[in-house]
C-alpha cells in the first residue's frame, strides 16, 4: 500500500492559486486591449452608429402632434373620423387651450409645417389661428373685467390661486404642466416656478388652476419673469368663466377672492356661451374641413409609418393605404433611376479602369509610377471644380460641341444635348469615381505573377486564352472591391447630379438633401435614407451570396 500526499492547488510565485492568477492576467490583458481600441470604438459609435440610429428613429417619430395638442388628441379618441361630421364642441374647447399654449411657445407653426406634409393648407391654418387665438371669448373676458378691476390685477390672481401659505398644495398639477411644457418645447424645462396652487382652489376651479399653472410655469421658466407680477393669459380668464358657468359651488369657499368669484358667477350668468367651434372657423374656414381633422387624428400617435409610405409614393387615409396622386409619385422612380445609373457608372468605371489598372500592373515601375500620378491627379482638384468643368465641357456652347462643329461632324443647329440629363451625370460621375475603381484593381493585379501568363503561353495558349483563363480570374477580387466601392459612392452622390443632372439626371440623394436643407421634412428624408440603406444592404447580401465577400481583396 503506497502513501499519497495531497499537495493542494498549484501556486503562483506570489502564493495565489495558479488558475486564479491566470484568469487575472487574461482579464488584465483584455482590459488593456479594450483600452487601446476604445477611442476607435467611441469614434465609430459617435460618428457612425449614433447618426444611423437617429435617422432610423426620425423616420418613424411623430410626437409633435401629441406633445403640442395633448388635450385635443385625447378628445379625438372618441371621434371615429370616418363620418361626415366635425368633432364635437369638447374637442374645439380643448383645441383652444392647447393652441393658446402652443402659440405662446411658438410651436404651433412647427406643428402646422409637420401636418402640411400630409395635407396641404394646414400650415396656414395653424399660423392664422396662433395669431388670433387670444380673441376667443373676448366679449366674455371684457365682461368679467368690467365687473371688478381685480380681474386685471396680477397680484390678486396670484394670491387667489396660491391660497394661504399653510394650505395644502396641488403640487402634482405643477409637475404635470412642467412635463407638458418640456415635451412641447422638446427640451429640459427645469428651474423654480415659485408657485403652487392650493388644493382647495384646484378642487373648486379645475380648468382655471390648470390654465394658470401652465401660465405660471411658462412665465417663470421660459420668460424668466415673476409670476405674481404678470397678468394671466386670456386663456386663464376664459377657463375661469367656464368653471363659473359649469356651476362651481362657491357657497363654502372663504379663501382669497371669494366675494369676487361669487359676484363674477352671478354677473356672467346672462353672458352667452363661448362657441369654440365657430370661433375657430371664423379664424380660418379650413377648421371646417373634415380632411384636416382626419389628418390630425391619423397622425396623433407618437409613431407613424407615414414617412415610409410617402417614400414609396403611398399615403395613409382613414380607409387604409392608397397611392398618392400621379403627379406626386416621384420617389420610386428616383430609387429606380439611382440604382440603374449607379450600375451604369460602375460598369463604365470597370470598362475604362480595367485597361488602365492592367497597364499599371504590367509596366516597369518607373513608367507605372508616372502613370499612377496621372490617376491620382484628380484627387488634388476640388470635386466642385471638376464637376463645374464638365458643365463647361458638355454644354451646347461648350468645348466638345464646338470641336464637333469645327470637325464638321455636327452642324451648328444640331449641337448635342449632353448636359442636364442622365448622360451628363454618367459622364461626370464616371470621371470622378474612376480612380476608386482603378486603385483596388491595380492593388490586386500587382500581386499576380506574370510568370503564370508566360507559362500558359509556353504551353500553347494564345494571348487571349492566357489572359481570359489565367489572368482575368485572378483579377476578379479587385473588380469586386472596386465595384462595391464605386457603387456605394455613386448612390450617395448629390453634388454632381445636382449640377449636371438637370431634372432627369438627379438621384434620390438630391431629394434627401432637399428635404434636409430646404423643406425641413427630416422625417421623410430619414425614411428615404433608411430605404436606401436597406437597399444597399440587400444588394451587399446578394453580392455576398453570388460572388462571396471573402473573394473581395484590396491586394
Amino acid at each position: 500500500m503506497s502513501d499519497t500526499t495531497d499537495t493542494g492547488p498549484v501556486l503562483a510565485a506570489d502564493g495565489t492559486p495558479l488558475k486564479r492568477s491566470l484568469r487575472r492576467a487574461i482579464r488584465a490583458q483584455k482590459l488593456r486591449a479594450l483600452a487601446l481600441i476604445a477611442p476607435l470604438l467611441i469614434f465609430v459609435l459617435v460618428t457612425f452608429i449614433a447618426p444611423i440610429a437617429d435617422m432610423l428613429f426620425r423616420s418613424v417619430e411623430n410626437q409633435i402632434v401629441s406633445n403640442t395638442l395633448p388635450n385635443t388628441v385625447a378628445t379625438l379618441n372618441d371621434w371615429d373620423g370616418t363620418g361626415e361630421t366635425l368633432p364635437g364642441d369638447q374637442t374645439f374647447e380643448a383645441l383652444f387651450y392647447d393652441m393658446f399654449l402652443a402659440a405662446e411657445s411658438k410651436r404651433h407653426t412647427r406643428l402646422g409645417s409637420r401636418l402640411n406634409y400630409e395635407q396641404a393648407g394646414i400650415s396656414s391654418m395653424f399660423r392664422t389661428s396662433g395669431r388670433n387665438v387670444d380673441e376667443v371669448g373676448e366679449d366674455q373676458v371684457e365682461a368679467l373685467e368690467d365687473l371688478n378691476d381685480a380681474w386685471s390685477d396680477e397680484t390678486f390672481w396670484f394670491t387667489m390661486m396660491s391660497g394661504p401659505d399653510d394650505a395644502p398644495k396641488a403640487s402634482d398639477i405643477v409637475a404635470d404642466q412642467r412635463e407638458r411644457l418640456a415635451k412641447l418645447n422638446q427640451s429640459g424645462f427645469g428651474g423654480e416656478v415659485g408657485f403652487a396652487p392650493s388644493q382647495e382652489i384646484a378642487d373648486l376651479l379645475p380648468r382655471t388652476v390648470r390654465a394658470y399653472t401652465a401660465f405660471a410655469v411658462f412665465t417663470a421658466i421660459a420668460d424668466e419673469d415673476v409670476v405674481a407680477e404678470e397678468e394671466p393669459w386670456e386663456a386663464v380668464k376664459v377657463a375661469l368663466i367656464e368653471d363659473l358657468r359649469a356651476g362651481a359651488d362657491l357657497s363654502g369657499y372663504q379663501g382669497a377672492g371669494a366675494e369676487e368669484l361669487r359676484a363674477a358667477q352671478a354677473g356672467l350668468a346672462d353672458q352667452p356661451e363661448i362657441d369654440y367651434k365657430q370661433a375657430f372657423i371664423d379664424m380660418n374656414e379650413d377648421w371646417a374641413n373634415l380632411e384636416n381633422w382626419k389628418t390630425i387624428k391619423m397622425y396623433a400617435p407618437p409613431f407613424t409609418a407615414g414617412y415610409f409610405l410617402n417614400a414609396i409614393d403611398l399615403q395613409k387615409t382613414p380607409e387604409g393605404f392608397r397611392p398618392r396622386p400621379e403627379n406626386e409619385q416621384i420617389y420610386i422612380m428616383l430609387f429606380q433611376r439611382t440604382l440603374f445609373m449607379s450600375l451604369v457608372i460602375m460598369g463604365s468605371c470597370i470598362l475604362l479602369g480595367y485597361p488602365v489598372a492592367y497597364l499599371l500592373a504590367t509596366l516597369p515601375s518607373r513608367s507605372a509610377n508616372l502613370l499612377m500620378i496621372l490617376v491620382l491627379l484628380p484627387f488634388w482638384t476640388s470635386l466642385l471644380v471638376r464637376t463645374s468643368a464638365w458643365k463647361v465641357m458638355l454644354q451646347q456652347q461648350g468645348v466638345i460641341n464646338d470641336t464637333l462643329v469645327w470637325l464638321g461632324l455636327v452642324n451648328d443647329a444640331g449641337r448635342l444635348v449632353m448636359i442636364n440629363n442622365q448622360f451628363g451625370t454618367i459622364v461626370a460621375m464616371t470621371h470622378i469615381l474612376l480612380p476608386f475603381m482603378i486603385l483596388p484593381m491595380y492593388s490586386v493585379m500587382s500581386t499576380i505573377p506574370q510568370t503564370y501568363v508566360r507559362a500558359a503561353r509556353s504551353l500553347g495558349a494564345t494571348n487571349w486564352t492566357s489572359f481570359w483563363r489565367v489572368y482575368f480570374p485572378q483579377s476578379v477580387p479587385g473588380i469586386g472591391a472596386g465595384s462595391i466601392l464605386v457603387f456605394i459612392l455613386a448612390i450617395g452622390y448629390y453634388i454632381t447630379p445636382e449640377i449636371v443632372g438637370g431634372t432627369t439626371g438627379t438621384f434620390i440623394s438630391n431629394r434627401i438633401a432637399y428635404h434636409i436643407s430646404s423643406s425641413l421634412n427630416w422625417g421623410l428624408a430619414a425614411a428615404l435614407g433608411s430605404i436606401l440603406l436597406f437597399a444597399v444592404l440587400i444588394l451587399y447580401w446578394a453580392y455576398d451570396k453570388i460572388v462571396g465577400i471573402d473573394n473581395v481583396k484590396l491586394g
